[in-house]
C-alpha cells in the first residue's frame, strides 16, 4: 500500500501499555523516544481534588492497592506501586518512574519539557462521583500550562476525549477552542449518519466497532469529521483502519505501528 501522501497520527495508548506499565512516566517517555506523534491518558479525580492518570475506577488491576481511586487522597495513592503487575517491570534505569502514580501535572510537565511537538489526548472518565468537577479541574490545569487556548504553532496540543457527550459539552463551554473527540463502543442514534454531539469534531470508535460497522467511518468522514480509532494493536486491525484512511491510530504498540508505516 504505497501512499506517500497519507500517514495517520500515532498515539501511544496509556503511554504504550504493551511494553511498560500503563500510565507511568517511564512508559510515556519511552513512547516519545520511539517517535510517537502523541500520547493518550485517562484522568480521574482523587478525594482531595488531584487529576491522576488511571484508567480503572478501582485500584486492583494496576496497583498493589484496593478500593476506588476517587476515595483516596493523592498522598495515599502515592504510597502504592503501579508497575509491579506488568512484565515490563522492574524499573528500567533508562525509563524511570515505572511504579509511581502519575499525576496529570507531572505528565504535562514532561511533555512541555520534551523539546518536541506532542499531541496529548486526555480522556475524562465517567461516570464519576465528582461529575462536572472533573472537567472544571482539567480546564484549570490546562490554563495553568497555557494549553487551554491552543494556537496552530504551539508545540504541545491537547485534545479532550470522552464517551460522555455531556463532558464534551462542558469542555466546549469552558475552553471552546480545545478540540474534542467523541469516543464510541457502539453507534448512538444519528452517529451512523455522520452526526456527532455538539462541539465534537472527531469521532473515536473502537476498532471492533469499525469492523462491525464498515459504513461508519465513511459516513463520519463524509460529514467532515476526523477519526481516531482505538485500540489498534494487531496487523489485521492496522490494515483495516489504514484502508479506511483514519486520521489517528491509538495503540498500545506505538513502535509496531511506526515501523509498519515506515515500510509502506
Amino acid at each position: 500500500m504505497k501512499n506517500r501522501d497519507y500517514r495517520p497520527l500515532v498515539f501511544a495508548h496509556r503511554g504504550g501499555a504493551d511494553a511498560l506499565p500503563e500510565h507511568t512516566l517511564g512508559a510515556y517517555l519511552r513512547a516519545l523516544d520511539e517517535g510517537a506523534d502523541g500520547l493518550e491518558c485517562d484522568v480521574r479525580l482523587t478525594r482531595d481534588g488531584h487529576l491522576v492518570c488511571v484508567h480503572d475506577r478501582r485500584l486492583n488491576r494496576t496497583s498493589n492497592g484496593r478500593g476506588l481511586v476517587s476515595t483516596k487522597t493523592l498522598a495515599e495513592l502515592d504510597t502504592l506501586n503501579f508497575g509491579s503487575w506488568h512484565p515490563g517491570y522492574p524499573v528500567d534505569e533508562e525509563f524511570p518512574d515505572l511504579a509511581r502514580l502519575l499525576t496529570l501535572e507531572r505528565l504535562l510537565d514532561a511533555v512541555t519539557a520534551s523539546g518536541r511537538p506532542v499531541r496529548l489526548l486526555i480522556e475524562t472518565k465517567h461516570p464519576s462521583r465528582y461529575g462536572a468537577e472533573v472537567e472544571r479541574r482539567l480546564v484549570r490545569m490546562l490554563q495553568r500550562f497555557g494549553l487551554a487556548d491552543p494556537k496552530p504553532d504551539d508545540p504541545v496540543q491537547v485534545t479532550v476525549m470522552s464517551f460522555a457527550a455531556l463532558a464534551l459539552r462542558r469542555i466546549r463551554a469552558q475552553a471552546p477552542t480545545v478540540p474534542t473527540v467523541y469516543l464510541m463502543e457502539f453507534v448512538p442514534p444519528g452517529v451512523g449518519r455522520g452526526r456527532l454531539p455538539f462541539g465534537a469534531r472527531t469521532a473515536g470508535p473502537g476498532v471492533d466497532l469499525v469492523r462491525a460497522r464498515p459504513a461508519l467511518l465513511p459516513a463520519i468522514r463524509a460529514a467532515g469529521h476526523r477519526t481516531y480509532v482505538w485500540t489498534v494493536n494487531e496487523p489485521a486491525d492496522l490494515e483495516l483502519v489504514l484502508a479506511q484512511r483514519v486520521d489517528g491510530v491509538i495503540t498500545d504498540r506505538p513502535r509496531f505501528v511506526l515501523d509498519y508505516l515506515d515500510r509502506l
